[in-house]
């Protein structure tokens, strides 16, 4: 018999719902969890949903679509699973603060 696979939604659910229930139960097995690709791709969608501008590296939704989402996701998933991804640096934006003073926002 298999396991339905679960949605990101319904992980986030019962990883709330039990880190409220037992404050100090401790998580294991997360990490297999992320790496798997539809985790991935899901986030994905999330993200591209939002509309976010390219990142530091200028690299936007479109540049990653025209070279296609999966191979762009399973190279995500392959450096995540041998522990060499390396994130990128975040992008810095000032903003004036109501003092006039200027506020720094790191973006990813």
């Amino acid at each position: 018999m298999t396991k339905t696979p679960i949605t990101l939604q319904e992980l986030r659910r019962r990883i709330y719902q039990k880190a409220k229930s037992e404050p100090t139960h401790r998580f294991w097995g997360l990490f297999s969890h992320i790496t798997k690709l539809t985790t991935l791709h899901e986030a994905y969608q999330h993200a591209r949903k939002n509309g976010g501008a390219p990142g530091i590296d200028g690299q936007s939704f479109a540049d990653i679509e025209i070279e296609g989402v999966i191979p762009f996701l399973k190279n995500i998933q392959a450096e995540l699973q041998a522990g060499t991804y390396q994130p990128q640096a975040n992008r810095k934006v000032e903003i004036p603060k109501a003092n006039g003073k200027m506020r720094t926002l790191q973006i990813p």
